[in-house]
C-alpha cells in the first residue's frame, strides 16, 4: 500500500508541476530530492544558495549563457573564436538536416537543453531513428519547468550540429571535462570529469593549487591523481574573464592536445539536488556565494 500512495504520489507532481509557483516548487522538490527543509530567507548551503538564485538572480544575460548556440557568440567575443567548437548548422526540425553536408563524423544536440547528445562517428552506422526521436522529444521539452532553472525558459529550441572533438590521448577518444565553480567572477575549483566514453563517469574535485580535494558529489572519484594540465593556469584566467559579474557560475572547458575548448556555462550544478560526502562541503561552497539576504 505504501510503495502505491508513493507511485500516486510522484504521478501527481509529474503532471501538475508546471502549476506550481516558483518557490514553493523549489521548496518541495529540494525536501523530497534531499531530505530536509530548504531555508530561502536565510540560506546557508551551497545547495540552499543555488535555489536562492534561481529566484532572484535574473539577468537576462544568463539565457544567453545557457543557449549552447548562442552562447558560442559570447565566448568570441571575450576570449576569442579558437576556443569555440566550430558549427556545422543549426536547425529548428530533425527533418530540416541535411545529412548529406555534414562531415563524416559531428555531434547534435539541442540548444535549450542538457545531458541529450548523440554522436556519430560514421555515417553509414549512424542511428538516425534513434537521433531523431531523443531530439524531437527534447525539442517539446522546456528544461526550466522541473527544476525552475528558468535562464532556460525562454531559449529557443534548436539542433545543433558541432564539430566531433576527440583526445588522442585518452583510450575511446572521450574528453576530460574540467569544471571550474567560479564564485564572484573567481575560480574556486576545479571538477575533472572523466570516463564518459567508458560508461564509468568519475568525478574528483582539486583546488587551484592542484591539490585534491576529500569531496564526493553526484559521481564517485575516480581514485586516480590526475596530472595538473600544462594550461591549468590560462584556464583559470580564462574563467575569470567569462565569470566576471556573476555571483556563481560553472565554466566547462576541455584541454585537447594543448588546446583549451570552451565546453558551457552552468549556473545551478545537478539542479542543486546532491548531497555532498562529506556533508561539511556544502557549507563550504555555501560560503563562497554571497546572497543579499
Amino acid at each position: 500500500m505504501e510503495r502505491i500512495l508513493h507511485e500516486y504520489f510522484w504521478y501527481l507532481l509529474r503532471h501538475t508541476y508546471k502549476w506550481w509557483p516558483d518557490a514553493i516548487w523549489l521548496r518541495v522538490l529540494y525536501r523530497l530530492k534531499m531530505h530536509r527543509v530548504l531555508h530561502l530567507k536565510n540560506p546557508q548551503r551551497f545547495t540552499e544558495k543555488l535555489q536562492w538564485l534561481k529566484l532572484h538572480d535574473r539577468n537576462p544575460l544568463y539565457s544567453v549563457l545557457v543557449d549552447k548556440y548562442e552562447v558560442k557568440d559570447y565566448v568570441r567575443q571575450q576570449i576569442g573564436g579558437e576556443y569555440v567548437i566550430p558549427v556545422y548548422g543549426v536547425w529548428e526540425h530533425f527533418d530540416d538536416i541535411d545529412f548529406e553536408k555534414l562531415p563524416n563524423q559531428f555531434v547534435l544536440k539541442c540548444t535549450h537543453d542538457s545531458g541529450n547528445v548523440f554522436i556519430c562517428k560514421d555515417k553509414v552506422t549512424f542511428d538516425k531513428t534513434k537521433a531523431k526521436e531523443g531530439l524531437e522529444r527534447s525539442l517539446k521539452y522546456n528544461f526550466y519547468w522541473w527544476t525552475r532553472e528558468w535562464p532556460y525558459k525562454n531559449v529557443k529550441a534548436r539542433i545543433l550540429a558541432e564539430k566531433y572533438m576527440k583526445d588522442e590521448k585518452s583510450g575511446d577518444g572521450s574528453l576530460t571535462d574540467y569544471k571550474f565553480y567560479c564564485f564572484k567572477g573567481e575560480p574556486k575549483i576545479v571538477l575533472v570529469s572523466s570516463g564518459r566514453g567508458s560508461g564509468n563517469l568519475c568525478f574528483d574535485y582539486y583546488d587551484m593549487q592542484w591539490r585534491k580535494l576529500p569531496l564526493i558529489w553526484d559521481r564517485p572519484n575516480s581514485n586516480i591523481d590526475y596530472a595538473e594540465p600544462l594550461n591549468f593556469s590560462k584556464m583559470q584566467q580564462m574563467c575569470r574573464q567569462l565569470a566576471q559579474g556573476i555571483p556563481h557560475v560553472r565554466i566547462d572547458l576541455y584541454d585537447i592536445s594543448n588546446h583549451i575548448y570552451f565546453g558551457e556555462f552552468t549556473f545551478y550544478d545537478s539542479g542543486g539536488y546532491c548531497n555532498f560526502t562529506p556533508d561539511e562541503w556544502d557549507k563550504k561552497l555555501g560560503d563562497m556565494i554571497s546572497v543579499p539576504v
